[in-house]
């Protein structure tokens, strides 16, 4: 019988072969869910989230993995992809470029956007997301390529766009977690305490 494989987050983007869950009802979605309270899966072999976790406030997000880490079946993987915030300070905000207060005002905006537009709500950079699948219990994060896999299952399924990686290092960061871990580094859980006291203060 075959493994369960649960895609997040699909939109209309579908896989074949694959569970498709969103919070919306696109054509093709198998399941209309909304995974910041749980998933209701077990024994999964594969789970595929693209694009997902930027439109998470970051403890819904830290909540989401830790259930990816549980209903994953002990060889069980995750694929993860969501945009490079390193990538979006090379590239949207270059003070160096300025010529004139309109460009700086361009940059500001543009840098925004890249922060709050498409309903984004954090961004990570590749040190933030592999500590916080850490902290979700993984133990093995490895960086991957676009549509590049050790695992057949898991190559050529990203559908979002690309945009020009040579120069700029990658625009979106995309891993596989699996194994387990015992948790994140304490400074890691310094500095969510202190970005939940910032946030808890507004």
């Amino acid at each position: 019988m075959p493994r369960t494989r649960l895609h997040i987050g699909c939109g209309p983007q579908t896989l074949a072969g694959w569970t498709n869950v969103d919070n919306r009802h696109y054509p093709g979605v198998d399941r209309v869910l909304d995974v910041t309270i749980g998933l209701p899966y077990s024994d999964v072999e594969y789970l595929f989230a693209e694009h997902l976790i930027e439109h998470l406030a970051y403890d819904d997000a830290l909540n989401f993995l830790r259930e990816c880490r549980r209903v994953l079946a002990p060889d069980g993987i995750l694929r993860l992809s969501t945009p490079n915030l390193d990538w979006v300070l090379r590239t949207q905000y270059l003070p160096a470029l300025w010529k004139c207060d309109d460009d700086a005002v361009r940059d500001c905006f543009v840098l925004n956007r890249a922060f709050k537009g498409w309903g984004h709500q954090f961004l990570y950079n590749r040190q933030s997301l592999a500590a916080t699948l850490r902290l979700a219990g993984f133990g093995v994060v490895e960086e991957c390529r676009y549509g590049e896999s050790r695992h057949e299952a898991l190559r050529g399924i990203e559908r979002h766009d690309t945009y020009g990686d040579e120069d700029t290092g990658p625009h979106v960061l995309i891993v596989e977690a699996s194994g387990r871990s015992s948790g994140a580094e304490p400074s890691t859980e310094a500095q969510i305490a202190e970005f939940r006291r910032a946030i808890d203060s507004v």
